[in-house]
Formats: C-alpha cells, structure tokens, sequence
C-alpha cells in the first residue's frame, strides 16, 4: 500500500466548493480507477488556506498508472479551484488507525 500526500493552496473562500469537488472526485476515482482506495481531506488550523488530502492506492504501479503525465484529467476541477503545491508519495509501512 502507499499513501500520496498532495499540499493545496486554496483561498478561504473556495474551501466549500473545493470540498464539494473533492469529494465527487475522490469518490470518483475510488469508484472507477483500479487500485485506488479512497482519500481523506485535512485542513490546518493556522492557515485556512492549506488543504491536505492524502489518498491510500494499493500499489506505486497503480497510483502511477493513474497519475500518467503529472496532470489527471479527474482532477482538473479540483485545480480549477486550488493550486496544488505539491504531491509526495509514502509506502505505508502501518495502519493502526481505527
């Protein structure tokens, strides 16, 4: 399993729709993208206008047969809303969460 790890910039007021969108193509991909097993979404505290969203595949191959140039069309409206500073990728090593 991995973990990818994408950093937005959001302005306050797209957060609401942001989420909207977000979750629509979450559910999306989850739904229709072999290999893809959700997402969550953080928002910090000190800065309202920094979004977190950390997606689970079932493998690198998976996520990097998704990602394929850089740019997923799936997620064209989620950027049309926010600027996505960065994307990080993790192999997940535990899950103890509940």
């Amino acid at each position: 399993m991995i973990r990818v790890v994408y950093h937005w910039q959001v302005k306050p007021e797209n957060i609401e729709e942001f989420q909207q969108v977000w979750r629509v193509t979450t559910n999306h991909i989850h739904a229709s993208v072999t290999g893809a097993l959700g997402s969550f979404m953080l928002k910090a505290i000190e800065s309202e206008s920094t979004i977190v969203t950390v997606a689970k595949w079932r493998s690198l191959q998976a996520w990097q047969d998704f990602w394929g140039n850089n740019n997923p069309s799936e997620m064209a409206a989620m950027r049309a809303l926010g600027e996505r500073i960065s994307v990080e990728v993790y192999e997940e090593l535990e899950d103890h969460t509940r």
